[in-house]
């Protein structure tokens, strides 16, 4: 099922976590809408950005799935409204150059430049609501083996 231009469910629901583990992680119809909202309004414009494919490493992870990985009680991937976004996977630009332009030219509520170096994060975390969205900026880092968010400066 297509969601957008660019993006299927099948590659927003994948998770080999959910696979290993028998977690079924299909969404309702209220998720799917909200995947097909981020999608259009945040993915399909990083996919034209970079002028090839982007790899979603983690999309909707339903209620079990984001337990077993370890995610947030108040992920909003358990709401089908955040995606993982790599530029690495296919090279097409950095995961900076993508994350200075979802900060720069697009709506969403959350941005994150998760973890990497200070030049290029490992991945982009990105949330888009059909509500409010609050264009909130962080940064995530390790510290003594937690994660920590900062504001972005």
């Amino acid at each position: 099922m297509e969601l957008s231009k660019y993006a299927t469910l099948q590659e927003c629901i994948k998770s080999t976590t959910a696979s290993r583990l028998g977690i079924d992680n299909t969404p309702d119809f209220e998720v799917k809408e909200a995947l097909k909202a981020v999608c259009t309004k945040v993915f399909d414009p990083c996919r034209e950005f970079v002028g090839g494919p982007l790899a979603i490493s983690s999309g909707y992870r339903g209620p079990k799935l984001n337990k077993a990985v370890g995610g947030s009680r108040t992920s909003e991937h358990m709401l089908g409204q955040a995606l993982d976004i790599d530029c690495d996977t296919f090279k097409n630009g950095t995961n900076a150059d993508l994350f200075h332009f979802i900060k720069d030219n697009l709506e969403f509520n959350q941005l994150i430049w998760e973890f990497g170096t200070d030049k290029n994060p490992e991945w982009v975390h990105v949330s888009y609501s059909r509500l409010h969205n609050k264009k909130e900026v962080l940064k995530a880092s390790k510290v003594n083996g937690r994660t920590v968010y900062t504001k972005w400066k």
